[in-house]
């Protein structure tokens, strides 16, 4: 069950000019239900993206490497998604079908194969059925609007529970900017980046480098900031599109305020879906949201971070609602950092100071932890007094249900 995410409201995501998206069948995954969808952009659209690290990434992400080019970043024209199959893990046959998916659509769309994008997620290590997704192709060109960002966000589920979609508008130079996205993924979560699909559009119009650059900044302060179990996925996957079709000048300096309008805005719907992808984490009941401070190094402080968050030993605690937060310390004791003083690490949860100088605050009482505890939300601040650097992660715990659902994936 999502921990605190409200319904999606169709209302409120907001079209982007130079955008259609259509959903159909394809009986990838289950027949009766959306696993297929396509975004068809207006001629002059770039997207740039990034992608997992995993060194048996899928057959879909090195075709879009392909296509995207050095940069990550290229005018483009479609994206073909399916879920059911993850098609990774299968050599060159899984190549092949993904190519193939995108010259089909190309050759329906009259455009060239490599202005289009695979994306595909389900199970690892079985081939993508690719008649089927080829034949149920016209039947998503056929739907393609610009209002059907609600029904793609369901389309792209998995183990989700609920579509996850996020949509804002910014002004820059007077002119209003429209930013919508959705993204996939509930399990095999962590960066880099996490188990999960996500595709933004704006209709702003951006420099191909600062649209690469943005890509990766807002993946950094998003996607690659979540952690359900710890896993990092074949099929990562996020992508930026940018249609110009706004009536704004073009947007290329990094540093100027027009890239930080758009920066912020696009981190915010980036932010907004992955807090979403750890509310609905397999098995998630409670959402906990850890900041470290007092680094030496930002990489210090994720170091940090990520230990405690990855934990099972913490995370089934925060799952039973019991304060043995020594867990907590123990973790941050093993996380990497060999030259660490105890005796300047503080912690805390939410507003409740638990240990100080090393060991347990003299002013700390189990029945304040308990009470942190039993919230659906909570916030863990580790004190390292090393530096001025700082992280934020979110993450989620480790319930009955998770094992439950991973062990029944395929079944």
């Amino acid at each position: 069950m999502a921990v605190n995410l409200t319904p999606l409201d169709a209302a409120l995501l907001h079209p982007v000019p130079g955008v259609r998206i259509g959903v159909a069948q394809a009986g990838i995954r289950k027949a009766g239900r959306d696993d297929l969808t396509v975004f068809l952009f207006e001629p002059g659209t770039l997207v740039s993206g990034v992608f997992t690290r995993n060194r048996f990434c899928a057959a879909p992400v090195q075709v879009s490497l392909e296509h995207l080019g050095a940069m990550q970043c290229a005018s483009m024209r479609a994206l073909v998604i399916n879920t059911g199959c993850a098609n990774a893990g299968t050599g060159a046959d899984g190549l092949m079908a993904a190519r193939r998916s995108c010259a089909e659509l190309a050759s329906l769309l009259h455009i060239q194969p490599a202005a289009v994008l695979p994306f595909s997620t389900g199970v690892i290590l079985e081939p993508l059925p690719l008649d089927r997704l080829v034949d149920a192709l016209p039947a998503a060109i056929a739907d393609a609007s610009a209002q059907r960002w609600e029904r793609a966000a369901a389309a792209i589920m998995t183990t989700d529970t609920v579509p996850k979609a996020a949509s804002t508008r910014v002004t820059i130079d007077g002119v209003e900017i429209t930013i919508t996205g959705i993204a996939k993924g509930a399990g095999m979560i962590r960066p880099n980046m996490a188990t999960m699909l996500g595709f933004i559009a704006t209709d702003a119009r951006v420099s191909p480098h600062l649209l690469a650059q943005l890509a990766r900044e807002v993946a950094d302060a998003s996607f690659n900031a979540i952690t359900v179990d710890g896993d990092t996925s074949t099929n990562d996957s996020l992508v930026i599109a940018a249609t110009g079709h706004a009536t704004l000048s073009l947007i290329s300096d990094p540093l100027g305020p027009q890239a930080a309008a758009l920066r912020a805005g696009l981190t915010e719907v980036a932010r907004t879906l992955a807090q979403a992808i750890v509310r609905d984490g397999e098995g998630a009941t409670k959402f906990i949201e850890i900041s470290v401070e007092g680094a030496r190094s930002r990489d210090e402080a994720r170091l940090v971070g990520y230990a405690v968050a990855h934990s099972p030993l913490v995370k089934t605690a925060f799952f039973a609602s019991d304060p043995n937060l020594g867990r907590i310390l123990a973790a941050v004791g093993y996380a990497g950092v060999d030259d660490l003083d105890v005796s300047g690490v503080d912690l805390y949860l939410d507003d409740v100071h638990v240990a100080t100088r090393g060991g347990r605050h003299p002013q700390y009482l189990e029945a304040e932890g308990r009470r942190v505890m039993a919230k659906a939300e909570i916030g863990v601040r580790i004190v390292l007094g090393r530096g001025g650097a700082s992280a934020t992660l979110w993450t989620c715990d480790l319930s009955h249900d998770y094992v439950s659902i991973n062990a029944d994936y395929r079944s």
